[in-house]
């Protein structure tokens, strides 16, 4: 079969381009925080059966379905606006080539502090070659390069010569169950690509992601003891400990992937609750983060570890000893993964991205986690995150660059005339 992408379908990209980058926009103005994705999707799904004629199926993922899978992360939410979408091409009889997913996730990041925005973040607007708004690189510009490099090969009168799925699945920020629940469900294929905006670098490893939260009571219930202690103060106690943690953690020895980087993993405090009136002296904290850990690391040696941390800072403290803080996991369990990227998968990313880009392909390592781990991790599909380039993920002003949006949607076009194969859609 013929692997080079053909002429046509590279011209269609550019005839598309300002239709995608309306689509963009449009996807882009959808407030689809974790938990409250299923308006975009919703119209993701109507776009996907009406516009490019898909077979298109909707389910909820449902935890008690999944909550033994190894991948699992508990929730301490409902999903019943987080349905995810999938979008099916089945390939010819005698199939040409292998079955492919590519997968975006519908949901973002608070865009909280709103004041501190350059402009209204479900707005996105145009400055200097880029667009800017949240969830515009993380990750529905590379939703956009995935579905469009799609249609382009439509509109130039081709099909996959395989099985194709474009999946939109949600709760990517917080967990991760819904690309476990579609796998769970047999959505499956022989490699998977997915969008996030890394560079346009494919992915070779990755960390994993543990939640924690901290509780904090200093109001110590004995009559003998006549002082109220701010815990507020004494939670720096707590705070200097995962600090010195971290540190340790970024000492060890590091896997081979991850060796060039000084600070690979971290410990980092995304919320603290205490107090409600500006006289009182508060005496119960809360506080929630995440620490990263290693492929390979076992996520209950981590957990382990971190309460032995946390209770040893506490029992040296004269007031946090008296009521110990305590520590519970929910939210990302993620594993950390290595990729294997000599595989024929990753050749042949390697050479789309070398036809397009006309530059030799680049390998990226993550220091966050996304969905690729589930496919490679428990489920033997090769799968890795490569997208367009941007910036401030998860901060205010995120942008990304629209070239690089083009571009990365010409790789997936080749990309897919290569690992599918194509054939004229009158076959």
């Amino acid at each position: 079969m013929d692997t080079t992408l053909p002429n046509p379908i590279s011209q269609k990209i550019d005839e598309l381009w300002s239709e995608e980058i309306d689509f963009l926009q449009e996807i882009s103005r959808f407030p689809s925080i974790s938990g409250k994705e299923k308006a975009l999707q919703t119209y993701l799904a109507d776009y996907l059966n009406a516009e490019l004629g898909l077979t298109v199926e909707r389910f909820i993922p449902d935890s008690k379905e999944i909550a033994d899978h190894p991948g699992f992360s508990p929730p301490e939410w409902g999903y019943e606006e987080s349905d995810v979408v999938i979008a099916k091409q089945p390939g010819p009889k005698n199939s040409i080539g292998n079955s492919l997913i590519f997968q975006g996730h519908a949901d973002v990041v608070s865009p909280e502090p709103l004041s501190l925005w350059s402009s209204d973040p479900w707005v996105p607007v145009f400055r200097d070659g880029k667009l800017y708004g949240r969830g515009v690189a993380d990750m529905k510009a590379g939703v956009s390069a995935m579905i469009f490099a799609y249609k382009a090969i439509l509109n130039a009168g081709y099909k996959p010569g395989a099985d194709f799925m474009l999946q939109s699945v949600v709760d990517e920020e917080r967990t991760g169950n819904g690309a476990l629940a579609a796998l769970d469900k047999g959505y499956t294929a022989d490699g998977a690509l997915i969008p996030e905006p890394f560079g346009l670098k494919a992915a070779k490893a990755q960390v994993g992601s543990l939640w924690f939260r901290i509780s904090m009571n200093t109001a110590v219930k004995d009559k003998n003891i006549n002082q109220v202690v701010n815990v507020v103060e004494r939670s720096q106690v707590i705070i200097s400990a995962l600090q010195e943690y971290e540190k340790l953690m970024n000492e060890r020895p590091k896997p081979d992937a991850f060796k060039h980087m000084p600070h690979p993993v971290d410990v980092n405090i995304g919320t603290f609750h205490a107090g409600d009136f500006a006289s009182n002296v508060p005496v119960k904290a809360v506080m929630e983060g995440r620490v990263g850990l290693y492929p390979g690391q076992s996520i209950n040696k981590v957990k382990k570890e971190l309460r032995e941390w946390v209770s040893k800072a506490a029992d040296e403290d004269p007031w946090l000893s008296k009521q110990p803080p305590e520590i519970t996991f929910f939210g990302f369990h993620a594993e950390g993964v290595e990729m294997n990227d000599r595989t024929p998968f990753f050749k042949t990313l390697d050479d789309a991205h070398e036809t397009v880009i006309q530059q030799p392909a680049e390998r990226s390592v993550l220091t966050s986690t996304t969905d690729a781990r589930f496919f490679n991790l428990y489920y033997d599909i090769p799968a890795t995150c490569y997208g367009p380039d941007g910036g401030n993920f998860h901060e205010i002003d995120e942008w990304v660059d629209l070239n690089s949006v083009k571009q990365v949607t010409k790789v997936y076009a080749e990309f897919l005339a290569q690992w599918c194969g194509l054939v004229p859609q009158e076959s």
